[in-house]
């Protein structure tokens, strides 16, 4: 019973993280139709700041650790929101060449990465309570996992609340059904869809910290490994769609963590099939839109 529990919880746990990792993808492309494959850039810069800051503060430290989790969601809005400025704002309604150029600056950004802190990976130190464990039920779960599941559901919240309660998420859902409507209306969209991409980053951004103390590492790759999972969750929950997200990140992590445990470690084997059936079954996702 108590290897089910953790099992469960730790899936849990990492599905929140993938969640994080994909809330900001699930965002851009359910707002903007932009697919950025340069989102995993956001997440490793904003861990390698992270822990930078971390390290200057005392890594050790509750502050260090809060504080370099508030950094890293800035670096993240802030390389977003110039990646959108100079390079997807003259290429909207361009879907190729939007692939394309966000697969480059992905690629540019390992490449710069590794050239600045070096193509090994870096070992991360936290408070101390995070390498702790809390009993629950006779399982012994890792703190950090309560970490990650606390952070996804404040991000979660707070997403759901900015595009259904502020004026600027009305606008921004207003443009997406008729962006020559409101344009008519005198607000300028494209500032809009801007905010969109920083608050895309600034989830990555957070995640990328989180993911950096769940791993107890940050390097280059950090971002690239995260994103594979982020786009299986966006599939199969439904591109564009954050509850979709977040109830695929809960079930993709939980079936991998089962499959690791029982099946011998096949989960990412399992998260593959489950990917497949659901492209040949429901193309839109379980909780997207059908065309």
């Amino acid at each position: 019973m108590s290897a089910l529990v953790l099992t469960l919880v730790i899936g849990v746990g990492l599905g929140a993280l993938y969640f994080l990792v994909a809330s900001g993808l699930s965002l851009i492309y359910g707002l903007m139709h932009v697919l950025n494959f340069a989102h995993g850039a956001f997440l490793t810069l904003s861990a390698f700041v992270g822990w930078a800051v971390a390290q200057a503060i005392g890594a050790s430290t509750w502050t260090g650790f809060l504080l370099s989790i508030l950094v890293g969601g800035v670096v993240g809005a802030v390389f977003a929101t110039l990646t959108e400025l100079i390079l997807i704002r003259p290429l909207y309604e361009r879907h190729i060449e939007q692939v394309l150029v966000t697969v480059g600056l992905s690629f540019a950004a390992i490449a710069l990465f590794e050239g600045i802190w070096g193509t090994d990976a870096i070992t991360v130190a936290g408070p101390s309570w995070l390498g702790q464990t809390t009993s629950v039920l006779g399982a012994s779960i890792p703190n950090k996992y309560w970490v990650l599941i606390i952070a996804a559901a404040v991000v979660l919240a707070a997403l759901v609340l900015f595009l259904k309660k502020t004026r600027y998420g009305m606008i921004i859902r207003a443009g997406v059904e008729n962006r020559a409507m409101v344009t008519a209306l005198g607000i300028d969209v494209r500032r809009s869809f801007t905010l969109v991409f920083a608050i895309g980053g600034a989830a990555a951004g957070i995640g990328g910290v989180l993911a950096m103390h769940a791993m107890t590492y940050v390097s280059a790759h950090l971002g690239s490994t995260l994103l594979i999972f982020a786009f299986i969750v966006t599939v199969v929950g439904g591109l564009g769609s954050l509850t979709g997200a977040a109830v695929a990140s809960v079930l993709v992590a939980v079936l991998q963590q089962i499959a690791n445990t029982y099946l011998g470690g096949t989960g990412d084997f399992i998260v593959v099939i489950l990917l497949a059936v659901v492209l040949l079954v429901r193309p839109a996702g379980l909780m997207g839109r059908r065309a």
